[in-house]
């Protein structure tokens, strides 16, 4: 029974450090054979069908798969945002098959132009004025076709006065090859300065980390930047996934709670020129605020961090995301610092930008540390009261009784006075 429990824990413990992102794999302990071969088979089973499923990934992109849309032809009515939106190697085979295609029906046109006209039937004939000076064939003809789209011009096949439908034809090709041009060229450069390269260069922490800061219990995570370049009006927000039911009964899966970060007073506008550590104060307006260090790996939530901020060299929009679930949340832990001061300069160490370091942190919500402190506070400000009403009544007591003595006095000197007159 004890090797039972202790495969038990140690198959709980290696399924707990795996990667979230993919299928557990269970590593067998190292224990007797006989043990190995008794070892009950299901919780390997379970083990390895438990996969916690994300919202976002690690890397920023959103797991989310979009099915039964028929509605496809709203991709086509925004075509180009459409090009942009694919992968290199589609945009790249589109590329060369639209300048392909156009030359090739245009290279079709003015072959049948010259065919139609008999200018084939007179090839060498010195008294016949064709459409287009030596054009022999199809491939004489698509030959000419690029070079009156590019407008490259080598002077050996010319368009001639003679041809009204073929200057007509190099009209339309002129103006449709601009047309052509200005697409796909703005499509690819719209392609090549896209930010999300440069998105990959804003980096968040491993972790996420609870911890006191100012006497207050908070969530932090942190953010740099590795390039020297700055993101220009930077700001961070945060949001916690988690699915809830209502009042009235109605479950929403995946429902989206705001995480204050410092929207209220300006902290979410980032300077980030070095790493920064990103606190969100679990208070009673906090979706954590009932959370404890027990409860907390029980909950199924995730964090979605969202940086947002313009390309200093571009002045194009970048936004970088990541998430953290509770097996990547930290209880108890703070970061370790990365920024020295050098000899004239500070200096960054991303080799600790994901280090953390444990800290005295009390296991318990915060709902049930401000419970603990208002009842810490009440006694005090009774024995205040109450010491406060004992002062006045000691007071009131010597008043009365400096009174009676003040009479009594009184009472002495009369009674001497009338006796010396006696």
């Amino acid at each position: 029974v004890c090797l039972f429990l202790m495969a038990a824990n140690v198959l709980e413990e290696d399924s707990m450090e795996q990667d979230i992102e993919s299928p557990v794999t269970i590593h067998q302990p190292k224990l007797p054979k006989q043990a190995r071969e008794d070892l009950p088979k299901n919780i390997n089973k379970e083990c390895a069908k438990r996969k916690i499923q994300r919202y976002v990934r690690k890397d920023g992109k959103c797991n989310v798969h979009h099915g039964n849309v028929r509605e496809t032809y709203r991709y086509l009515t925004d075509i180009f945002t459409t090009l942009v939106d694919l992968k290199w190697r589609f945009n790249l085979l589109i590329f060369v098959m639209v300048y392909t295609v156009t030359w090739l029906f245009f290279g079709m046109i003015w072959w049948l132009i010259a065919y139609m006209r008999g200018d084939m039937d007179h090839i060498g004939d010195s008294t016949w004025t064709p459409c287009v000076s030596n054009l022999n064939g199809f491939v004489s003809a698509f030959l000419f076709s690029i070079e009156t789209e590019t407008t490259i011009g080598y002077g050996y096949r010319v368009i001639t006065d003679k041809c009204p439908e073929g200057i007509i034809l190099l009209l339309v090709q002129s103006v449709l090859g601009s047309i052509v041009n200005a697409f796909m060229v703005g499509c690819m450069f719209v392609k090549i300065s896209q930010p999300k390269k440069r998105a990959e260069t804003l980096v968040f922490s491993t972790n996420a980390v609870i911890s006191m800061r100012d006497g207050k219990l908070c969530l932090m995570f942190r953010v740099g930047d590795l390039r020297n370049s700055h993101i220009v009006e930077a700001s961070i927000r945060a949001k916690l996934i988690k699915s809830k039911q209502t009042k009235e009964g109605e479950f929403i899966p995946l429902n989206q709670t705001d995480i204050n970060v410092g929207y209220y007073t300006g902290d979410d506008r980032l300077f980030l020129v070095s790493p920064l550590i990103i606190s969100h104060e679990i208070n009673q307006q906090s979706p954590f605020w009932e959370i404890s260090k027990a409860q907390l790996p029980k909950e199924e939530l995730e964090i979605v961090v969202i940086l947002e901020g313009m390309v200093e060299a571009t002045g194009m929009t970048c936004q970088a995301r990541s998430s953290y679930i509770t097996s990547e949340i930290l209880w108890g832990y703070r970061f370790t610092p990365v920024l020295t001061l050098e000899d004239g300069f500070y200096e960054v160490d991303y080799n600790s930008f994901h280090e953390t370091y444990e800290t005295n942190t009390p296991v318990h919500s915060a709902k049930e540390l401000a419970e603990m402190a208002s009842r810490a506070e009440l006694p005090l400000t009774w024995s205040v009261s109450s010491k406060l009403d004992q002062h006045a009544e000691l007071e009131t007591e010597e008043e009365e009784k400096n009174q009676e003595d003040q009479n009594e006095r009184n009472g002495d000197v009369a009674n001497l006075e009338n006796e010396s007159k006696v």
